[in-house]
């Protein structure tokens, strides 16, 4: 799955991880048995050696649950940590009082490290969900915030991102997971035309993440992932990109250093300062660490 490379890079960040505790919660999007081996507890206890041996200085923890005390819990989290940073949390985008919540969320214990807010839009059955008349109300609500705006979203649905970011210019849109391409397959469109569509817009930043579990889980090579990494270090280019881990769902197909190693090695035809960019740079900027 790839050797090990060293990185030249200073206070590299993870932008894109969890935490849970199925003892506080259910994840009930955890079902099935493929994803049977992250149905236990994931602790900042248990991230914190790895990411440290990673040499990862600084983390945001992401929120999974559409529940609104996932977040007050992940700036709490936060508030105790020399590691995590920042935290992408939720809110209900529909609710007329969303400037309101994210207001008081500002004042919670951690507060501050609220860097942005994320919706589970792949779950969403309309397409066009992000171009609602009460979604965009709770978007211009988070720009004025000052935050970002995470977009967890499938293939089909990144017109309607591209359209959002389109319309909303005073708004930095980020997308996960490069929007979660077909990598098993081995297909790249529509998928690649659509991100390109996206990554017009100079608003819109993508994360370097997730690729590892959009690929066979027992059989990828960096080989197999490079396409589509390609495909988004030429639409967005090394200052629009952010390295995520998306631990511990990549721990289906990866070990938290297998993963990064992958990310460093599909970044090699990369400078030093543009490598210092999309391995913690953009990052900083995009979130304010």
């Amino acid at each position: 799955m790839g050797t090990a490379v060293t990185a030249n890079v200073p206070l590299l960040v993870d932008a894109h991880h969890h935490v849970w505790d199925l003892s506080v919660r259910d994840q009930d999007w955890i079902t099935g048995d493929a994803l049977a081996p992250i149905r236990r507890n994931f602790t900042l206890a248990d991230l914190a050696p790895e990411a440290r041996a990673a040499g990862v200085g600084a983390t945001v923890a992401v929120q999974t649950v559409t529940v609104p005390e996932e977040t007050p819990e992940l700036l709490a989290l936060a508030a105790e940590s020399d590691l995590v940073a920042g935290v992408v949390g939720w809110t209900d985008l529909t609710r007329p009082e969303v400037a309101d919540t994210l207001a008081a969320l500002r004042e919670l214990p951690g507060g501050q490290h609220l860097v942005g807010i994320r919706h589970q839009v792949q779950g969403e059955p309309d397409p066009d969900w992000l171009l609602r008349p009460d979604v965009r109300r709770g978007l211009s609500a988070v720009a004025a915030a000052g935050l970002a705006y995470d977009l967890v979203v499938l293939p089909h649905q990144l017109p309607a991102c591209a359209k959002t970011a389109a319309d909303m210019p005073e708004l930095t849109f980020v997308l996960d997971h490069l929007g979660k391409p077909p990598i098993v397959r081995g297909a790249l469109e529509p998928w690649a035309s659509a991100v390109r569509a996206l990554a017009a817009r100079p608003n819109t930043v993508c994360k370097l993440s997730g690729m590892v579990t959009e690929a066979d889980h027992a059989t990828w090579t960096v080989d197999d992932l490079r396409p589509y990494a390609d495909t988004v270090l030429d639409a967005f280019g090394p200052g629009r990109l952010m390295y995520g881990s998306d631990w511990p769902v990549s721990t289906l197909a990866a070990t938290y250093t297998e993963a990064l190693d992958a990310a460093r090695l599909l970044t090699t035809s990369l400078d030093t300062a543009e490598r210092g960019e999309v391995f913690g740079g953009t990052a900083r900027r995009v979130y304010g660490l």
